[in-house]
């Protein structure tokens, strides 16, 4: 696609059929400067450690959003680029959950936690903890109801290790064995290990450090 060519202003369609502008986004000409910006501070962030790993992708996200480079469509390119930053940093839940239907199903909160953050975003004087606050509530709604679809389902004899096992190929990057039991609900983490082992011992796998902070990352 191409970045937009001319200004553009987030809107909300209130259920009265009136229209309002939420936030007045980068102007077009300033775009191209400013993805390459963002890019670069949030590869800043993610290599030095600086945020948790889903603060970084709000912040990401918002910028996105308050940037709007597109004519239109930047409502579904958040979303994808969302998930791609999700798996990247090992949340796949996005695979199993739409959470484009989560967004849809809140969309007035949405809008709400848009708009107070959005607020002083061109004098760096915004307050990023109402948008934090509603996405970080996103993905723990997808993983709740993750958690219920997956426990009222039985697996049968020896599917547990297969589901540990897509669980574990579904994973982009480097990935902890606690990332992979929120993804296998209903299964021990003792059985998680057992996988673990026998895909080590099948040099499928890598271990990287020791104890609680130790990270995997899959071979080939």
């Amino acid at each position: 696609g191409e970045w937009k060519k001319k200004d553009n202003e987030i809107i909300r369609k209130n259920p009265d059929g009136t229209v309002e502008v939420i936030f007045k986004p980068t102007p077009a000409a300033l775009v191209s400067e400013a993805i390459k910006q963002l890019c670069l501070a949030y590869r800043h962030s993610v290599e030095q450690l600086k945020y948790p790993a889903l603060y970084a992708i709000a912040c990401l996200i918002l910028d996105f959003l308050c940037i709007h480079p597109f004519r239109d469509g930047n409502g579904r390119v958040s979303r994808l680029l969302t998930l791609l930053a999700l798996y990247h940093h090992g949340y796949g839940v996005g695979k199993y959950i739409s959470l484009e239907r989560i967004i849809e199903q809140s969309k007035e909160t949405y809008y709400e936690a848009l708009q107070k953050s959005s607020k002083g975003w061109y004098e760096v004087k915004h307050d990023i903890e109402p948008w934090v606050g509603y996405f970080l509530g996103t993905i723990n709604s997808a993983y709740r109801e993750f958690e219920q679809r997956a426990s009222s389902i039985k697996p049968p004899r020896g599917a547990k290790r297969e589901i540990v096992t897509q669980a574990i190929n579904s994973q982009l990057g480097e990935f902890s064995i606690s990332e992979i039991e929120r993804l296998c609900s209903g299964i021990s983490r003792d059985m998680i290990r057992v996988v673990f082992r026998q895909l080590q011992k099948e040099k499928k796998i890598m271990c990287f450090g020791k104890g609680q902070s130790a990270k995997w990352k899959r071979m080939g």
